[in-house]
């Protein structure tokens, strides 16, 4: 029995005991800090010895791109938009994520399955029906999630990015802005999100803390599952 399981079937000719490695995802809301913490992450896991591949929702060779120019458009249906965000989560999986952890690497994750389901589920899509699009998904090693209060994400965004169309929930007509829609959106999303924690096992890390003591706190909760490079050679 392999140390990897999936949450249903799995994918087909992927021998779970072949992966090595190990499978940290980063969830939370937009604004919340995930590629940075992706990054120091990174910076910190590589000074130990440890081999790293980072990934991230729309970045398959399969479908990020069209996924990313379906979006612009604004005119992706709810169904349509998890079925696309399944099929380049599916490619990445299967091209990037399950190589790397057959050799051994650290794989981070800017996202997994737990944000694609709340985004299917505040959409209107029957929470079954969305567990078992994804239930050829790997179950990870850590999941990390990073949570914010929708006024600490409003105050974020506004100071960097800005409100985005799809991030607002614009496409569910919420609000008849982007500030009032994206309020209402983030906090369905948030919703769906605590009623995870426990279901998945996420570690609840207060992303209002300042970025070192997010970041000492997410070393802290990664540190137990690694092997010493020198004691793994």
């Amino acid at each position: 029995m392999g140390r990897f399981e999936c949450y249903g079937e799995g994918l087909p000719a992927i021998a779970a005991g072949e992966l090595k490695g190990k499978l940290v995802v980063v969830e939370g809301a937009d604004g919340v800090g995930r590629s940075t913490h992706i990054g120091l992450l990174r910076e910190w896991l590589e000074s130990k010895g440890h081999a790293v591949l980072d990934t991230g929702m729309t970045r398959s060779a399969l479908a990020g791109k069209g996924l990313k120019a379906a979006k612009t458009g604004h005119t992706l249906g709810g169904i349509t938009m998890s079925l696309f965000y399944a099929t380049d989560f599916a490619d990445r999986l299967e091209h990037e994520m399950i190589p790397a952890l057959r050799a051994g690497f650290v794989v981070l994750t800017d996202r997994y399955i737990y944000s694609l389901m709340a985004r299917a589920t505040v959409r209107g899509a029957d929470p079954q029906w969305v567990q078992g699009v994804y239930e050829f998904a790997l179950k990870p090693d850590v999941i990390v999630y990073l949570r914010a209060t929708v006024e600490e994400l409003v105050a974020r965004v506004v100071q960097t990015s800005g409100f985005n169309y799809w991030e607002s929930g614009m496409d569910l007509r919420l609000g008849d802005d982007l500030y009032d829609s994206f309020v209402a959106y983030q906090a369905r999303l948030l919703k769906v999100f605590d009623r995870m924690t426990d279901e998945y096992g996420f570690h609840v890390v207060d992303s209002s803390a300042s970025i070192q003591a997010v970041s000492d706190q997410i070393k802290d909760i990664l540190e137990p599952m690694l092997v010493p490079v020198a004691a793994s050679a």
